[in-house]
């Protein structure tokens, strides 16, 4: 199954470059979605009035969200030894929960790459990274 992060929801929303990936995953039903990244996107389709984008979103599986706090202290403190600053908690969030579950994520954020440096149990899809992402 496919973990797929709010950067790609907001790049296939705008018609960009990835679209097709998204529209294959979508096609084969692999995509898999929590409620982080759901809460990333929701409030301003809300306030854009996009209800069926947001029924889109609903209908995909959404893998209930189990947070271990020590992995992630655990995860954050194996980043900041490794000299990768700025990871946030929603992307070590995202991150564990693609482990957890054996998913692989598909995103366009570097922040991912960055930890699937240190912790390379993380799997990426391989055409799914962006230099200029945030």
């Amino acid at each position: 199954m496919i973990l797929v992060d709010s950067s790609v929801w907001i790049d296939y929303f705008r018609s960009g470059e990835h679209t097709g990936l998204l529209d294959q995953y979508l096609e084969e039903d692999v995509i898999v979605i929590n409620d982080l990244i759901l809460a990333e996107l929701i409030p301003f389709l809300q306030v854009r009035k996009q209800k069926q984008i947001i029924s889109l979103l609903t209908s995909i599986h959404n893998q209930k969200l189990t947070i271990a706090w020590d992995q992630l202290i655990a995860f954050q403190y194996s980043c900041l030894m490794a000299g990768i600053n700025g990871i946030g908690i929603p992307h070590l969030i995202i991150a564990q929960h693609a482990i957890q579950n054996n998913f692989i994520l598909y995103s366009l954020d570097r922040h991912f790459s960055l930890i699937q440096r240190v912790i390379p149990a993380l799997e990426l899809t391989q055409r799914a990274i962006r230099s200029d992402a945030t």
